[in-house]
Protein backbone atom coordinates (compact mmCIF):
# COMPACT_ATOMS: atom_id res chain seq x y z
CA UNK A 1 0.00 0.00 0.00
CA UNK A 2 1.71 3.29 -0.82
CA UNK A 3 2.12 5.94 1.51
CA UNK A 4 -0.09 9.13 1.87
CA UNK A 5 2.33 12.39 0.27
CA UNK A 6 3.31 14.09 3.19
CA UNK A 7 1.93 17.96 2.86
CA UNK A 8 4.09 20.52 1.04
CA UNK A 9 5.98 22.63 3.07
CA UNK A 10 5.16 26.60 1.86
CA UNK A 11 6.23 27.82 5.00
CA UNK A 12 9.75 29.14 5.74
CA UNK A 13 11.49 27.15 8.33
CA UNK A 14 13.20 29.14 11.83
CA UNK A 15 16.39 28.96 12.52
CA UNK A 16 17.42 28.12 15.89
CA UNK A 17 20.69 27.97 17.41
CA UNK A 18 21.15 24.91 18.27
CA UNK A 19 21.21 24.10 14.81
CA UNK A 20 24.26 26.35 13.81
CA UNK A 21 26.86 23.75 14.14
CA UNK A 22 30.83 23.97 12.92
CA UNK A 23 30.48 21.57 10.83
CA UNK A 24 28.11 23.62 8.47
CA UNK A 25 30.93 26.64 8.71
CA UNK A 26 29.61 28.29 12.02
CA UNK A 27 31.76 29.89 14.54
CA UNK A 28 32.43 28.68 17.54
CA UNK A 29 29.92 30.04 19.94
CA UNK A 30 32.36 30.92 22.49
CA UNK A 31 34.02 32.28 19.80
CA UNK A 32 31.72 34.96 18.74
CA UNK A 33 29.87 37.78 20.14
CA UNK A 34 26.79 39.42 18.66
CA UNK A 35 28.86 39.57 15.26
CA UNK A 36 28.98 35.83 13.77
CA UNK A 37 30.47 35.29 10.59
CA UNK A 38 29.95 32.06 7.82
CA UNK A 39 31.15 31.06 5.05
CA UNK A 40 29.49 28.04 3.18
CA UNK A 41 29.39 26.58 -0.40
CA UNK A 42 26.64 24.78 -2.42
CA UNK A 43 24.85 22.76 -2.03
CA UNK A 44 24.56 22.79 1.66
CA UNK A 45 21.58 22.16 4.24
CA UNK A 46 21.77 25.93 5.18
CA UNK A 47 20.19 27.11 1.84
CA UNK A 48 16.51 26.46 2.24
CA UNK A 49 13.68 28.97 2.68
CA UNK A 50 13.91 30.55 6.24
CA UNK A 51 13.80 33.43 8.32
CA UNK A 52 15.86 33.64 11.62
CA UNK A 53 15.93 36.44 14.34
CA UNK A 54 19.42 37.72 13.65
CA UNK A 55 19.94 40.81 10.67
CA UNK A 56 22.22 38.79 7.61
CA UNK A 57 24.66 40.38 5.12
CA UNK A 58 24.86 38.00 2.28
CA UNK A 59 27.49 38.01 -0.47
CA UNK A 60 27.44 35.56 -3.05
CA UNK A 61 31.08 34.91 -4.28
CA UNK A 62 30.46 31.65 -7.12
CA UNK A 63 27.14 30.69 -9.10
CA UNK A 64 24.30 32.43 -10.64
CA UNK A 65 20.46 31.77 -9.93
CA UNK A 66 17.23 32.74 -8.29
CA UNK A 67 17.07 34.74 -5.40
CA UNK A 68 14.19 34.68 -2.77
CA UNK A 69 13.45 37.65 -0.45
CA UNK A 70 9.74 38.43 1.65
CA UNK A 71 8.07 38.17 -1.36
CA UNK A 72 10.56 39.06 -3.78
CA UNK A 73 11.85 36.61 -6.58
CA UNK A 74 15.02 38.04 -8.64
CA UNK A 75 18.12 37.18 -10.18
CA UNK A 76 21.73 36.67 -8.61
CA UNK A 77 25.40 36.24 -9.58
CA UNK A 78 28.57 36.42 -8.00
CA UNK A 79 28.84 39.98 -6.18
CA UNK A 80 25.24 39.79 -5.11
CA UNK A 81 24.96 41.90 -1.67
CA UNK A 82 21.90 41.75 0.32
CA UNK A 83 20.82 42.54 4.00
CA UNK A 84 17.81 41.00 5.62
CA UNK A 85 16.33 41.90 8.43
CA UNK A 86 15.40 40.08 11.48
CA UNK A 87 12.40 36.50 10.52
CA UNK A 88 12.26 38.01 6.94
CA UNK A 89 12.24 34.67 4.61
CA UNK A 90 14.99 34.08 2.22
CA UNK A 91 16.74 31.74 -0.08
CA UNK A 92 19.61 31.54 -2.69
CA UNK A 93 19.10 28.84 -5.40
CA UNK A 94 22.55 28.25 -7.75
CA UNK A 95 21.51 27.16 -11.56
CA UNK A 96 24.87 26.69 -12.96
CA UNK A 97 26.64 24.52 -10.48
CA UNK A 98 29.39 22.72 -11.66
CA UNK A 99 29.50 18.62 -11.05
CA UNK A 100 30.49 18.44 -6.99
CA UNK A 101 29.28 21.94 -6.24
CA UNK A 102 31.57 24.87 -4.94
CA UNK A 103 33.14 24.90 -1.80
CA UNK A 104 32.24 28.71 -1.40
CA UNK A 105 29.56 30.21 -2.87
CA UNK A 106 28.36 32.77 0.32
CA UNK A 107 29.94 35.06 2.63
CA UNK A 108 27.68 36.01 5.69
CA UNK A 109 27.75 38.14 8.50
CA UNK A 110 25.07 37.52 11.27
CA UNK A 111 24.10 40.11 13.92
CA UNK A 112 21.42 40.83 16.58
CA UNK A 113 19.30 44.16 17.08
CA UNK A 114 18.93 44.30 21.07
CA UNK A 115 22.45 44.99 21.18
CA UNK A 116 22.57 48.21 18.69
CA UNK A 117 19.70 49.14 19.92
CA UNK A 118 20.55 49.44 23.48
CA UNK A 119 23.99 51.29 22.53
CA UNK A 120 22.42 53.71 20.87
CA UNK A 121 20.71 55.03 23.89
CA UNK A 122 24.40 55.63 24.98
CA UNK A 123 26.21 56.07 22.01
CA UNK A 124 24.77 58.37 19.37
CA UNK A 125 27.63 57.58 17.02
CA UNK A 126 25.86 54.20 15.96
CA UNK A 127 22.51 56.12 15.55
CA UNK A 128 23.54 56.72 12.17
CA UNK A 129 22.61 52.73 11.53
CA UNK A 130 19.23 52.86 12.23
CA UNK A 131 17.72 54.03 9.19
CA UNK A 132 19.68 51.03 7.31
CA UNK A 133 18.51 48.36 9.97
CA UNK A 134 14.81 49.92 9.09
CA UNK A 135 15.41 49.68 5.63
CA UNK A 136 16.44 46.17 6.32
CA UNK A 137 12.89 45.09 7.25
CA UNK A 138 12.62 44.47 3.61
CA UNK A 139 15.89 43.37 2.07
CA UNK A 140 18.45 45.49 0.62
CA UNK A 141 20.23 45.00 -2.23
CA UNK A 142 23.68 47.06 -2.52
CA UNK A 143 25.24 48.07 -5.98
CA UNK A 144 28.81 48.41 -6.33
CA UNK A 145 30.25 46.95 -2.86
CA UNK A 146 31.00 43.85 -4.08
CA UNK A 147 34.88 44.21 -3.36
CA UNK A 148 34.70 46.49 -0.68
CA UNK A 149 31.81 43.88 1.05
CA UNK A 150 34.52 40.70 0.72
CA UNK A 151 37.43 42.86 2.22
CA UNK A 152 35.49 43.80 5.25
CA UNK A 153 34.38 40.67 5.54
CA UNK A 154 37.55 39.21 5.53
CA UNK A 155 39.27 41.38 8.44
CA UNK A 156 35.93 41.07 10.73
CA UNK A 157 36.61 37.53 9.99
CA UNK A 158 40.18 37.95 11.32
CA UNK A 159 39.53 39.61 14.45
CA UNK A 160 37.78 39.11 17.85
CA UNK A 161 36.63 41.76 20.71
CA UNK A 162 37.00 45.04 20.04
CA UNK A 163 38.58 44.75 16.98
CA UNK A 164 35.98 42.69 14.97
CA UNK A 165 33.93 45.20 16.67
CA UNK A 166 35.87 47.99 14.75
CA UNK A 167 36.07 46.10 11.51
CA UNK A 168 32.29 45.58 11.95
CA UNK A 169 31.41 49.23 12.20
CA UNK A 170 33.70 49.88 8.93
CA UNK A 171 31.72 47.83 7.22
CA UNK A 172 28.09 49.20 8.37
CA UNK A 173 29.23 52.75 7.78
CA UNK A 174 29.60 52.40 4.38
CA UNK A 175 26.64 50.11 4.08
CA UNK A 176 24.69 53.36 5.75
CA UNK A 177 26.23 55.70 3.54
CA UNK A 178 25.13 53.88 0.56
CA UNK A 179 23.20 55.95 -1.69
CA UNK A 180 23.14 52.52 -4.53
CA UNK A 181 20.17 50.68 -3.52
CA UNK A 182 16.84 48.82 -4.01
CA UNK A 183 14.17 47.68 -1.12
CA UNK A 184 13.15 44.25 -2.66
CA UNK A 185 10.02 42.77 -0.36
CA UNK A 186 7.72 45.79 0.44
CA UNK A 187 7.64 49.63 0.80
CA UNK A 188 8.83 51.57 3.73
CA UNK A 189 7.53 54.94 4.87
CA UNK A 190 9.97 57.53 4.46
CA UNK A 191 7.64 60.99 5.79
CA UNK A 192 9.39 64.09 6.68
CA UNK A 193 6.20 65.02 8.37
CA UNK A 194 5.60 65.57 12.26
CA UNK A 195 5.42 62.52 14.32
CA UNK A 196 1.68 63.11 14.82
CA UNK A 197 1.17 63.02 11.14
CA UNK A 198 3.68 59.97 10.52
CA UNK A 199 1.42 58.27 13.71
CA UNK A 200 -1.77 58.70 10.97
CA UNK A 201 -0.23 57.25 8.07
CA UNK A 202 1.30 54.57 10.18
CA UNK A 203 -2.69 53.74 11.24
CA UNK A 204 -3.69 54.44 7.47
CA UNK A 205 -1.09 51.57 6.48
CA UNK A 206 -1.82 49.20 9.48
CA UNK A 207 -5.46 49.25 8.50
CA UNK A 208 -5.22 48.82 4.84
CA UNK A 209 -2.68 45.60 5.69
CA UNK A 210 -4.68 44.19 8.27
CA UNK A 211 -8.23 44.21 6.43
CA UNK A 212 -6.73 44.32 2.71
CA UNK A 213 -10.69 42.90 1.56
CA UNK A 214 -12.30 46.28 2.38
CA UNK A 215 -13.01 48.72 0.10
CA UNK A 216 -10.50 52.04 1.00
CA UNK A 217 -11.66 54.77 -0.80
CA UNK A 218 -9.10 58.14 -0.48
CA UNK A 219 -12.05 60.49 -0.18
CA UNK A 220 -13.39 58.38 2.71
CA UNK A 221 -10.06 58.62 4.43
CA UNK A 222 -9.50 62.64 3.41
CA UNK A 223 -12.75 63.05 5.37
CA UNK A 224 -12.02 61.25 8.30
CA UNK A 225 -8.50 62.77 8.87
CA UNK A 226 -10.18 66.25 8.26
CA UNK A 227 -8.45 67.12 4.88
CA UNK A 228 -9.46 67.48 1.60
CA UNK A 229 -8.70 65.27 -1.01
CA UNK A 230 -6.17 66.80 -2.52
CA UNK A 231 -4.18 67.49 0.91
CA UNK A 232 -4.57 64.21 1.17
CA UNK A 233 -3.52 62.77 -2.20
CA UNK A 234 -0.18 65.14 -1.53
CA UNK A 235 0.37 63.86 2.27
CA UNK A 236 -0.04 59.81 1.57
CA UNK A 237 2.70 60.72 -1.24
CA UNK A 238 4.80 62.15 0.54
CA UNK A 239 4.86 59.82 3.27
CA UNK A 240 4.82 56.43 1.24
CA UNK A 241 6.08 57.66 -2.59
CA UNK A 242 3.32 56.21 -3.80
CA UNK A 243 -0.01 57.44 -4.73
CA UNK A 244 -2.91 55.85 -2.72
CA UNK A 245 -4.14 53.78 -5.13
CA UNK A 246 -1.09 52.49 -6.32
CA UNK A 247 0.38 51.84 -2.37
CA UNK A 248 -3.39 49.43 -1.83
CA UNK A 249 -2.86 47.97 -4.80
CA UNK A 250 0.81 47.45 -3.91
CA UNK A 251 0.08 45.88 -0.79
CA UNK A 252 -2.44 43.61 -2.05
CA UNK A 253 -0.42 42.37 -4.42
CA UNK A 254 2.70 41.62 -1.94
CA UNK A 255 -0.01 39.83 0.37
CA UNK A 256 -1.48 37.65 -2.45
CA UNK A 257 2.62 36.48 -3.17
CA UNK A 258 2.45 35.45 0.12
CA UNK A 259 -0.47 33.68 -0.67
CA UNK A 260 0.81 31.82 -3.48
CA UNK A 261 3.90 30.91 -1.85
CA UNK A 262 2.61 29.68 1.19
CA UNK A 263 -1.12 27.63 0.21
CA UNK A 264 -2.34 26.07 -2.20
CA UNK A 265 -5.73 28.09 -2.53
CA UNK A 266 -7.08 28.78 -5.79
CA UNK A 267 -5.86 31.92 -7.83
CA UNK A 268 -9.28 33.46 -7.76
CA UNK A 269 -9.75 32.66 -3.90
CA UNK A 270 -6.65 34.85 -3.04
CA UNK A 271 -7.86 37.77 -5.24
CA UNK A 272 -10.79 38.13 -3.82
CA UNK A 273 -8.87 37.44 -0.07
CA UNK A 274 -6.91 40.23 -0.71
CA UNK A 275 -9.35 42.78 -2.19
CA UNK A 276 -9.43 42.18 -5.75
CA UNK A 277 -13.27 41.53 -6.88
CA UNK A 278 -12.03 41.36 -10.12
CA UNK A 279 -9.70 38.62 -11.88
CA UNK A 280 -8.78 40.49 -15.05
CA UNK A 281 -7.61 43.88 -12.66
CA UNK A 282 -6.25 41.41 -10.41
CA UNK A 283 -4.10 39.78 -13.55
CA UNK A 284 -3.06 43.12 -14.99
CA UNK A 285 -2.33 45.24 -11.26
CA UNK A 286 -0.03 41.74 -10.98
CA UNK A 287 1.91 42.04 -13.61
CA UNK A 288 2.52 45.04 -13.88
CA UNK A 289 4.05 45.34 -10.36
CA UNK A 290 5.73 41.44 -10.58
CA UNK A 291 6.09 41.37 -14.22
CA UNK A 292 4.78 37.86 -14.24
CA UNK A 293 1.30 36.16 -13.99
CA UNK A 294 0.51 34.90 -10.59
CA UNK A 295 0.35 31.10 -11.87
CA UNK A 296 3.92 32.27 -13.04
CA UNK A 297 5.03 33.76 -9.62
CA UNK A 298 3.42 30.31 -7.73
CA UNK A 299 5.31 28.29 -10.33
CA UNK A 300 8.78 29.86 -10.03
CA UNK A 301 8.05 30.14 -5.86
CA UNK A 302 8.22 26.35 -5.90
CA UNK A 303 11.93 27.31 -6.40
CA UNK A 304 12.70 28.81 -2.85
CA UNK A 305 12.71 25.41 -1.57
CA UNK A 306 15.61 24.08 -4.36
CA UNK A 307 13.06 22.63 -6.38
CA UNK A 308 13.29 22.48 -9.99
Amino acid sequence: MAMPALPRQTRPELEHDYTRSTELGYEPPEAAGFIRCLSHGFPTPLARWHYHDEYELHLITATSGKVFVGDWIGQFQPGHLVLTGPRLPHNWISMDLPEGGVPERDLVIQFQHAPIAASCETIPELRELLPLLERARHGVEFFGLQAQAAQHWQRIKARQGLARFAAFCGLMSELAHSTDFRLLSSTQLQSEDNDAELDQINAIVSRITDHLAEPFSAADLAQELGMTESRFSRFFRRATGNRFTDFVNLVRVNRACQLLMETDHYITRIAYDVGFNNMANFNRRFLNIKGMTPSEYRKQGTGRFGMK
